[in-house]
């Protein structure tokens, strides 16, 4: 995969079109704990009160504009020590490396954000195969175990896998 386009940055409120152009798409979200945006009102909004305010969200861009995004959310207190990561992108971009590509340009940059963290964890439903293969164990994830009817997604409990990120771990470079 050639990287030389694919960039993050914060989001900004420019971005409500291109947004919706992924986050309205059930493809996308199927898998997320968040609904599909239904209108550039919603998409605002979203990268207002969501996406800005989080403590680390970025857009993941390609050539100029928003084609997904990549989050890591540090715990706090007892769980200071992990992070929790969750990325999207649109459907036009599946398959290519890019969201692979992104978390090896990002996890560095988490973890030196926040030094208090040893582990970043992903949650992923065990239906979503693309994510399990195609991002986290490409770029280098141990899986650690099923969570069986760990969460609701879309109104169901769902089962969920686990996977890690260390610090002391390598970023699998290799496609």
């Amino acid at each position: 995969m050639d990287a030389s386009g694919i960039f993050v940055r914060p989001f900004d409120s420019s971005d409500a079109e291109d947004v919706l152009k992924w986050a309205g798409d059930d493809r996308v979200t199927q898998y997320l704990r968040w609904n599909t945006l239904k209108t550039k009102e919603e998409a605002l909004s979203f990268i207002e009160k969501v996406a800005i305010p989080h403590p680390w969200r970025r857009s993941i861009c390609l050539n100029g504009r928003s084609i997904g995004y990549v989050s890591a959310k540090p715990g706090c207190g007892d769980d200071r020590c992990r992070a929790h990561i969750s990325y999207a992108v649109g459907v036009d971009h599946w398959g290519r490396g890019i969201v692979a590509e992104t978390l090896r340009m990002t996890i560095p940059m988490v973890f030196k954000q926040f030094p208090q963290l040893c582990r970043i964890e992903a949650l992923v439903d065990v239906d979503n195969k693309g994510s399990q293969r195609g991002v986290l164990q490409k770029v280098g994830f141990a899986e650690e175990g099923l969570l069986r009817k760990y969460g609701f997604c879309k109104g169901q409990v769902r089962d969920f896998l686990i996977y890690s990120f260390l610090s002391a771990d390598k970023l699998n470079t290799s496609n």
